[in-house]
C-alpha cells in the first residue's frame, strides 16, 4: 500500500472517491465513497490531498488469518454539520481549559483547519448551520459562525489557505478572555454594569495576553484579535485606530462578528432577519466599517442568506439552500404547500421564476414545520 498525490484525472464532480484521502500531514480528509459535488471540493483535494493506493479492489473481500472473507463495511459519509458540531465541542473544551492545554497553539490551528475543510466541502451547508443548527452555548458557537463567514469572504479575496487558517484561528480565539461571562451578557435585559462594560472594552487585549501565556506568539493572529473592534473612523476600541492602521483581516472578523451577532436572538430583542443584518450594518455603522468589504459580504452571503426562511409568491414556505442566477433569486427548498400543509419531501424551487419569486423573509417561529438539515442537503448535512 502506498500514498499517491491526487490528480485532475482522479476526481470528477458527481463521482464517489475510490480511496480514503489524506492530507500531507497524514490526517484523514475524506473517506472512500464521498461524492464530490462542486469545484471547491476538487480544488481542496488537488491542493491538499493524497490517497492510499491498494492492490485490493474496492468491492473485493479481504481474507483474515483463518481464511474467512471480510467484506468492506459500509463507509460513513462525512457530514459538514457533524464536523462543525465537533469543532464547537472541541473549541469549548480547549477554550475553557486554556491554562491546562500544553499544545494550545497547535490545537487552535487544527480546529481552524477542520473548520476550513468543512466550509470548503459544502459552503451552503456550513452557512446553513449558522441559522439552522444553533446547538450548544452561544459564546463558542458564535466564534465558529464568525469563522465560517470569514472563510468565504477571505476566499473571495483570494487569500492563501495558510493565511485563512490563521484568520480562522483568530476568529475561534477572539473572545477567549470573556467566554464564561458572555453567556451571562447574552441573556441580560438590563443595562451593562461598569464592570461588564470594562470587560467588553478590554477583552481584545486580555484575549491576546491569555493566548501569549498559552504559547501563541504569531504576530498577525494576535494583531487581528487586538484590532477586531476598531472602527474606520477611530471610534472603536481598545486603541481608537483609524482605517489605515487596521489590518484587513481584523476588518473581516469585525463585520462577520457584527453580522452573526445580529442574526442571533437576545433576551432583550428578536434576531434581525438575515436579509436585513448586513443592511443594518451599512446604515447603523457606515462610518465605522469598510464599505467595500461590506459590499463583498453582501455579494458572498446573498440578499437572502442561506438558511433564511422565506414565503414565495405562490404562498409556499421554505428555506434558502443555495445561490441562484442572481443575488436576489436563490434556490429554495419549500417545506409547505400554498395552504401551509407540510410537504412529505422538500421541493427545490428556482426563485427566478415569477410564480416562485420571494415575497417576504420570515422568522423561524413563523414556519411551524419540523425538519432536519439532512432533508434539505442530504447526507452531507446529517446531524
Amino acid at each position: 500500500m502506498s500514498k499517491k498525490r491526487i490528480s485532475v484525472s482522479d476526481v470528477q464532480i458527481g463521482q464517489a472517491l475510490k480511496w480514503d484521502v489524506y492530507g500531507s500531514d497524514g490526517g484523514l480528509l475524506l473517506r472512500r465513497g464521498f461524492v464530490v459535488s462542486n469545484e471547491n471540493q476538487i480544488e481542496i483535494l488537488l491542493q491538499r490531498g493524497m490517497y492510499l493506493a491498494s492492490d485490493i479492489g474496492e468491492d473485493e473481500p479481504q481474507i483474515d488469518a483463518e481464511g474467512r472473507k471480510i467484506f468492506p463495511k459500509t463507509v460513513e459519509r462525512p457530514s459538514v454539520v457533524r464536523m462543525i458540531a465537533q469543532v464547537r465541542n472541541e473549541l469549548s473544551t480547549l477554550s475553557f481549559n486554556l491554562t491546562e492545554a500544553p499544545q494550545a497553539r497547535t490545537q487552535f490551528l487544527v480546529l481552524a483547519k477542520k473548520t476550513m475543510i468543512a466550509t470548503y466541502l459544502d459552503s451552503d451547508v456550513a452557512l446553513g448551520s449558522i441559522l439552522l443548527h444553533q446547538t450548544g452555548g452561544y459564546a463558542v458557537r458564535h466564534c465558529v459562525d464568525v469563522a465560517i463567514v470569514s472563510i468565504l469572504v477571505a476566499k473571495a479575496l483570494k487569500k492563501t489557505d495558510e493565511e485563512i487558517i490563521f484568520l480562522v484561528a483568530a476568529c475561534l480565539s477572539m473572545n477567549i478572555s470573556m467566554l464564561s461571562q458572555q453567556e451571562h451578557l447574552q441573556a441580560k435585559s438590563e443595562d451593562l454594569s461598569a464592570d461588564e462594560q470594562a470587560l467588553i472594552f478590554h477583552h481584545p487585549e486580555q484575549s491576546v495576553a491569555l493566548l501569549k501565556a498559552a504559547g501563541v506568539h504569531d504576530e498577525a493572529w494576535l494583531s487581528w484579535i487586538l484590532h477586531h473592534h476598531e472602527n474606520e473612523d477611530g471610534t472603536g476600541y481598545p486603541g481608537k485606530k483609524h482605517s489605515a492602521d487596521i489590518p484587513q483581516n481584523a476588518k473581516i472578523i469585525s463585520i462577520a462578528d457584527r453580522y452573526c451577532a445580529r442574526i442571533c436572538a437576545r433576551s432583550y430583542r428578536k434576531s434581525l432577519l438575515p436579509s436585513a443584518a448586513l443592511k443594518d450594518i451599512l446604515v447603523a455603522g457606515k462610518s465605522t466599517v469598510d464599505l467595500m468589504l461590506v459590499a463583498l459580504f453582501i455579494r458572498e452571503l446573498g440578499t437572502y442568506p442561506i438558511g433564511s426562511f422565506v414565503k414565495l409568491e405562490n404562498g409556499e414556505l421554505g428555506v434558502v439552500t443555495s445561490k441562484g442566477g442572481t443575488a436576489t433569486t436563490p434556490y429554495v427548498h419549500v417545506l409547505t404547500d400554498a395552504w401551509g400543509a407540510p410537504l412529505p419531501v422538500p421541493i427545490k424551487r428556482d426563485t427566478h421564476k415569477n410564480l416562485h419569486g420571494i415575497r417576504e423573509v420570515l422568522h423561524r417561529d413563523q414556519v411551524r414545520v419540523i425538519f432536519a438539515m439532512r432533508h434539505l442537503w442530504g447526507e452531507i448535512a446529517m446531524e
